[in-house]
């Protein structure tokens, strides 16, 4: 069956103030509405259509040409938003599904069902709808026979109806002929003076087709993001569903309430993650790996059996049984293979090392290669910079850097050579040789009476 979606997108989402658009702030690392088109993912959407108004330019510059929309210029209600998208359904023969931009937490499970259940029964149209003690504020289901004949908002609600639990969850499936019948027929006479997309309910049934419900059973995902505290509330439900499930695949996490692991994150099992960690974009740790409170890791591949401590880790690769921190930031393109250490308050940019090299500390290793088990001294700095351009550094193996070595690029240390600390490396150093420079040591005996 052909399936197209109409994503509302529109509202101006006064209660967040902010200059973001709603449905581009990031629930739980992602803008909401790209977590409602992921979710419809899973029904083969041929088109999303998204409704935008209010900050249109932002949701566009995020998209680009990936998305379809329409503008709704004035905000007149739910059923004028649809209407927007009139001439895109014009002559279409399938079926349209409809909902919110701002829900972050239905899930792709919850729309399949929905959709079968549509499929299967063979009717013209169903509703998500969900059960609250307390339903203030919500659409009522008013129902006859089983089928739904009407949703009524809570302004226009008799007190007999306010009493009604199952409320409607703002998700629908309808013919696409069906709903835009419907659409040219609904008014705004109402206590809002809206045009109200669940209108079309009323009129469906009315003329003879069969609507019907299916009821969630988690109600949190129909949780709306309208402000600032439901955005951390959405956020907080998404990092649970994420560390529960990783924690259900083997991953331990020690306070789950204190750790933020985006969706794409993969981690093997056995690894333990501990507080205040986080995990962001497409990382993938593997097994047996130890990370420590206050690392951030974004962008990255990790094998087994590393150990990071309170370290920064940005688009890098760190190979088996390296161990990394405390205070080290690995910055883009870092590559370090097996059982390197890099310790604290060292930094690595565009660098491979080798397997076995080892960085103790207070070093900047950028633009460089370096060979097996070399081991680089205290305070050293590949001056890879001349103001203008990058120039690369190329350290052999089993090679011993000083401390406070400034090696100044373009320039390659041979295999088992070694610099003098405090040196100051221009030129190539060739295998098995010593370098070093440094200015003569003067010592004036009784300087400082004389001085005095």
């Amino acid at each position: 069956m052909a399936l197209k979606a109409i994503i509302m997108a529109a509202g101006k989402g006064t209660r967040m103030k902010s200059n973001t658009s709603k449905v581009m702030h990031l629930a739980h690392g992602k803008p909401i509405v790209k977590r409602i088109i992921e979710a419809l993912n899973s029904l083969e959407v041929e088109e999303n259509i998204l409704i935008l108004g209010h900050k249109k330019e932002q949701i566009l510059e995020y998209f680009g040409n990936d998305i379809s929309y329409v503008v709704q210029e004035e905000q007149l209600g739910t059923g004028h938003a649809v209407l927007q998208a009139k001439e895109k359904l014009v002559g279409y023969d399938g079926d349209v599904i409809i909902l919110n931009g701002d829900v972050p937490l239905l899930r792709a499970k919850t729309l399949k069902e929905l959709y079968t259940l549509y499929l299967e029964n063979k009717v013209d149209g169903i509703i998500l709808t969900a059960n609250f003690e307390n339903p203030f504020s919500y659409g009522r289901i008013l129902t006859e026979a089983g089928k739904v004949t009407g949703i009524v908002e809570e302004k226009d609600a008799t007190e007999e109806q306010k009493k009604i639990k199952e409320v409607n969850a703002g998700v629908y499936i309808f013919k696409a002929q069906d709903l835009l019948y419907a659409l040219d027929r609904i008014d705004n006479k109402n206590e809002k003076g809206e045009y109200y997309l669940t209108d079309v309910i009323k009129i469906l049934s009315q003329a003879g087709k069969k609507v019907i419900s299916h009821s969630l059973e988690d109600s949190m995902e129909i949780q709306g993001v309208n402000s600032k505290v439901e955005l951390a509330l959405t956020s907080k439900v998404l990092r649970d569903r994420k560390n529960n499930k990783l924690m259900e695949s083997g991953v331990i996490l020690i306070d789950p309430n204190t750790t933020y692991i985006d969706d794409e994150v993969i981690i093997g099992m056995d690894s333990i993650i501990y507080p205040n960690v986080i995990i962001q974009g497409n990382t993938e740790i593997g097994e047996n790996c130890e990370i420590l409170p206050n690392t951030r890791i974004m962008d990255s591949k990790i094998y087994s059996n590393v150990r990071i401590e309170s370290s920064v880790i940005e688009e890098s690769i760190i190979e088996d049984g390296a161990t990394i921190g405390p205070f080290a930031h690995l910055r883009p393109k870092s590559h370090l293979k097996e059982n390197v250490h890099i310790g604290n308050f060292v930094e690595t940019k565009k660098s491979t090392l080798e397997k076995g090299v080892k960085a103790g500390h207070l070093t900047y290793l950028g633009d460089a290669h370096i060979g097996e088990k070399t081991n680089i001294g205290a305070g050293t700095i590949t001056c890879n910079y001349d103001g203008k351009n990058k120039f690369k550094t190329v350290i052999g193996k089993n090679v011993f850097i000083g401390s406070d070595t400034m090696l100044v690029a373009p320039v390659t240390i041979g295999d088992s050579a070694v610099t003098g600390a405090g040196s100051v490396i221009t030129k190539d150093v060739p295998n098995n040789a010593l370098g070093v420079e440094r200015a003569k040591q003067i010592i004036k005996e009784g300087w400082k009476k004389e001085n005095e």
